[in-house]
């Protein structure tokens, strides 16, 4: 009878030992996290600014004793923008214990490192990216707080449209990111009776544009949607200024704006380009004025951005789903929570998750690059 008790003793306590074990990448104390960016390269700014951002809200959270006692550790790798590199960073980071990924930059990125998470079965949260490739077919792991590359060229082309500008052309990055980006033009156009009249593509990472000038130029378009990153777009419109075209330049958020506006100088001004975000100098809006304020008191500086502020917004949406998951944090428990997110206020801006559908916001509006490398709404 005694040894029977005994048994019972230790197999209650082993019991209770497996039901205690914490998941992968939470302790008592901590909730790892980890990202891959770009922090060197031609896209070094975008990957920086988005993690500058996140980091900001982070550290006021850990600050007030973090997520129910647990402060949260970003661990962030350098990708440089290249596919391959992202990948050995996903597995690095998951092999290493992360809870989760969070703020990557960028599609080829992203979608090289979609198999590796998904097999393993580790959320996704906030990539700086537009793609439907994360978005359609639904991928439970993945969370897009962001609008689509669809819903900013849909912007886009409508906008065109009803200026009458019909004579469009599209200069895309030659990869993931950029074929996405043309895919929603097309889309765009065929939905108002349109076609792209002249491409020219770009290859990531680098400036020769020298052909997609050509290619563009021999039509002289009214318009010209630019879907690639900041240096190689600045690249472009100084190479069609200078060979005496000037059509309507339009981008998409991820070209990143300030490093945009600052890489092309005065050939810059009067390029417009899509937002997924809200203004970051509109203080009236309650998410920006938290956002400057912490951003400042973090970094030092009042450099503020779109960028820096989808990952302000981005990390406080990914800490309410880490809020709502509970004490007995699990990877299933965080994904059920953060399904059951709606029309979640950041403070003028809504995000809406549910179990069928992780694209989170359709928020677009224009903005174009005034005087100054300012931004104009």
């Amino acid at each position: 009878m005694k040894h029977c008790i005994v048994r019972l003793v230790l197999l209650a306590l082993g019991l209770w030992v497996v039901g205690a074990r914490a998941e992968t990448g939470v302790t008592p104390t901590t909730i790892v996290i980890g990202q891959s960016a770009a922090f060197s390269g031609p896209a070094s700014e975008l990957g920086n600014e988005m993690r500058a951002g996140a980091l900001a809200y982070f550290q006021m959270v850990n600050a007030a004793g973090g997520i129910n006692g647990r402060k949260i550790e970003m661990r962030s790798l350098d990708d440089g923008y290249e596919p391959d590199r992202a990948a050995a960073n996903t597995k690095k980071l998951i092999d290493s214990g992360v809870f989760l990924l969070f703020g990557y930059v960028g599609t080829p990125t992203s979608n090289a490192s979609k198999p590796i998470f998904t097999a393993a079965k580790v959320p996704f949260v906030g990539a700086f990216t537009g793609a439907e490739s994360l978005r359609n077919p639904l991928n439970r792991y993945i969370f897009n707080i962001r609008a689509s590359y669809f819903d900013e060229t849909d912007k886009i082309v409508g906008q065109m449209a009803g200026q009458t500008l019909d004579k469009i052309a599209v200069f895309y990055q030659n990869d993931d990111y950029g074929k996405a980006g043309l895919a929603g033009v097309e889309r765009a156009m065929q939905k108002r009776n349109l076609k792209i009249v002249a491409t020219g593509t770009v290859e990531r990472n680098t400036v020769d544009v020298a052909a997609a000038v050509a290619a563009i130029g021999k039509v002289d378009p009214q318009a010209v949607i630019m879907i690639s990153a900041y240096k190689s777009c600045a690249a472009f419109i100084k190479a069609m200024r200078a060979a005496g075209y000037n059509p309507q330049f339009m981008n998409v958020s991820f070209v990143g704006s300030k490093a945009l506006a600052h890489e092309a100088g005065p050939a810059g001004r009067g390029v417009a380009i899509s937002q997924v975000m809200p203004f970051p100098w509109n203080v009236s809006n309650r998410v920006v004025k938290e956002y400057q304020q912490q951003l400042a008191a973090s970094t030092g500086k009042q450099e503020y951005s779109f960028t820096s502020l989808e990952g302000f917004i981005a990390a406080k949406v990914l800490v309410e789903g880490l809020r709502r998951a509970g004490n007995d944090l699990t990877r299933e428990r965080f994904i059920a929570a953060m399904e059951q997110l709606r029309d979640f206020d950041v403070g003028g801006y809504l995000v809406t998750f549910t179990p069928t559908d992780h694209n989170g916001s359709k928020f677009v509006e224009l903005t174009v690059i005034g005087k100054d490398e300012t931004f104009l709404r």
